[in-house]
């Protein structure tokens, strides 16, 4: 059944395939996704665009937080960004902090290429 789920998730979610995220690797908790930086990423300040940066967190944190099989959706989030990203590949691994029946926490990093941590969410 949960991967029945993921299926369906990946083959529905349509914004994430026009951003270009592709998934590396899901388990219970944690899912890792990567995003090959391409010219519409980019903002006027010639930097990956904070949004891009917070549509690939956003993404590995949805894959993360459903990959039990059961429809979770976020409350809250916020992103600090660190550094900015040039060029390359960006890599988001989203885990799993806390969890119980009613509320999960989890933390999204995203690195370049260079292992540099560009934002956290």
């Amino acid at each position: 059944m949960v991967q029945e789920y993921l299926d369906f998730f990946r083959a529905n979610d349509h914004f994430a395939r026009h951003c270009g995220f592709e998934l590396l690797e899901v388990k219970p908790g944690f899912a890792t996704a990567k995003m090959v930086i391409r010219p519409f990423h980019f903002n006027g300040a010639n930097t990956v665009h904070g949004g891009a940066l917070f549509a690939l967190a956003d993404f590995v944190f949805a894959v993360a937080v459903n990959s039990r099989g059961q429809l979770a959706l976020a409350i809250n989030t916020s992103m600090a960004f660190i550094n900015a990203a040039l060029a390359g590949t960006l890599v988001a691994t989203a885990r799993e902090v806390s969890c119980n029946r009613r509320l999960g926490v989890y933390q999204v990093d995203i690195h370049d290429e260079q292992g540099q941590l560009i934002a956290q969410f």
